[in-house]
């Protein structure tokens, strides 16, 4: 036996080709087991603990045993047993109580752990190499400079973005003729807003632990840099100190965090069953609204394969495919959870460990591009506004459309790093060109499989950012 065989046949199949099997697998879970909805004995123990009054339970046990295929169709039904108009958190709880999809709760818990897991560690991992990172920048100048190169490239980028969109949702006019049928009806939306002035006051926290707490991305980073900044303003021996705990703590939190990577296919598997098992009769609505999905996806695909690379590869002067290739774990993860701020973690460890940008880039660009740095989000957004408009007849003058992009732009800084949260920032551009708010629902239906997608262009977009800015500062790469 030829003994210089044995290594190749005893490899074991790298972790992105595991994640890529685990999305196979779970889509095809997902389309196997279906969700079904049907009010239980065991649904009404639930909904007797919830907010819902008895009278209205009791109409309800008129469906008790009645097995609906997907959600608008159970929950009409659950309208047609109640008097007046369901409120959204009554719409919660029964969709809750409802749930029987057996085959598919078996497996979702598995992704519901791994994105505790993921959460579990950003903060610490935000703050230790954030504030390292910028104590190990040293003066003020220096940080100035770093932080307006980052600044510069997300504006840039996040604007070429959102003309791509732009460009193509004129071309192929995805919303004339469009089935105003698919329009559901959105509530809470604008009670989610947060106006410019609100985003400022959002920045400073009035409680750091609070902010932490509650996951206030903006506030932690502000906070983070603040606290570096000053580590090099306070005697050599407690800087000395503190600069050495910052990242003591940051490698310990980076091995909990390759710990946790391990488990990124089975958390996966479990995240994107769940998604595919939700949706409401998947190739009639990918039918209906095929041409609006495309159109958005294009102007990602090519935002992420050609816009993206060429900026690495002309300005940072580095091998966009490899550097691919090196943060495919953290964007297949990206892809499944469809959050930038939950994939943080991965992307730290790829760019860090895999293309060898130094921790002080890393732990000031990326952390600050999971909050500002959304390519995919603006993309969607001026594409989402254009459609709507199309759809209602609406013909948007070329000032309008100006509006538009610069609004997405802004938007797309204040929306949060998680699912759906370009849905809640939509609102503000189709406020800025007074477009119909219920529009929203037409592209509600989608807009979780469109989530996934532009969740990865925006972390794509932050790792292109960390090559650039690194290469900018004189460091040699590994790509």
């Amino acid at each position: 036996m030829n003994c210089l065989h044995k290594p190749v046949l005893m490899k074991k199949i790298q972790l992105h080709w595991q994640i890529l099997i685990a999305l196979i697998l779970a889509v095809l879970y997902g389309i196997l087991f279906p969700t079904n909805y049907c009010l239980t004995e065991k649904s009404f123990i639930k909904l007797e603990k919830s907010k819902i009054p008895a009278t209205c339970i009791e109409n309800l046990k008129n469906l008790e045993g009645q097995l609906y295929e997907n959600q608008q169709d159970f929950l009409t039904a659950t309208k047609n047993c109640l008097p007046g108009d369901l409120p959204d958190d009554y719409q919660n709880d029964i969709l809750s109580a409802a749930y029987s999809n057996k085959p598919v709760s078996y497996v979702s818990w598995m992704g519901d752990l791994f994105l505790r897991a993921l959460k579990m560690i950003i903060i610490p991992l935000i703050f230790s190499s954030l504030a390292a990172g910028v104590a190990s920048i040293g003066s003020s100048g220096n940080l100035g400079r770093l932080g307006l190169k980052t600044f510069i490239y997300y504006i840039v980028t996040t604007l070429i973005a959102i003309l791509t969109g732009l460009l193509f949702v004129n071309i192929f006019k995805p919303g004339i003729g469009a089935d105003l049928n698919l329009t559901q009806k959105v509530e809470g939306l604008i009670e989610n807003q947060r106006s410019f002035k609100d985003t400022l006051m959002y920045i400073v926290p009035d409680n750091i632990f609070s902010a932490m707490a509650n996951d206030e991305m903006l506030a932690i980073i502000f906070f983070s840099v603040l606290f570096g900044f000053f580590i090099t303003r306070v005697q050599k021996s407690y800087s000395d100190v503190l600069t050495k705990a910052l990242n003591a703590i940051f490698e310990v939190m980076m091995k909990v965090t390759m710990f946790v990577i391990r488990f990124a296919p089975l958390g996966v598997f479990g995240i994107v069953a769940k998604v595919i098992s939700d949706q409401d009769d998947l190739i009639s609505l990918m039918s209906k609204m095929g041409l609006y999905m495309g159109t958005v996806l294009i102007g990602l695909l090519i935002h992420n394969f050609i816009t993206l690379p060429l900026i690495v590869y002309f300005i940072g002067k580095a091998r966009p495919y490899k550097h691919l290739r090196n943060l495919s774990t953290a964007l297949f993860t990206a892809f499944s959870t469809a959050s930038s701020n939950a994939t943080l973690p991965l992307t730290m460890a790829g760019c860090e460990k895999n293309s060898g940008i130094s921790n002080k880039i890393c732990s000031f660009v990326l952390p600050l591009g999971a909050t500002i740095n959304m390519n995919g989000t603006a993309l969607y957004e001026c594409v989402a506004a254009l459609f709507i408009a199309q759809a209602y007849g609406i013909e948007m003058t070329f000032v309008q459309q100006l509006i538009i992009v610069l609004t997405a732009l802004l938007a797309s800084i204040g929306a949060a790093g998680i699912p759906m949260a370009g849905l809640v920032m939509m609102t503000i551009v189709l406020n800025a060109v007074g477009l119909p708010l219920e529009g929203i629902g037409l592209i509600l239906a989608v807009d979780r499989i469109i989530d996934m997608f532009r969740t990865v262009v925006n972390v794509w977009g932050d790792c292109c950012g960390a090559v650039v800015i690194a290469k900018s500062e004189g460091e040699k790469l590994l790509v």
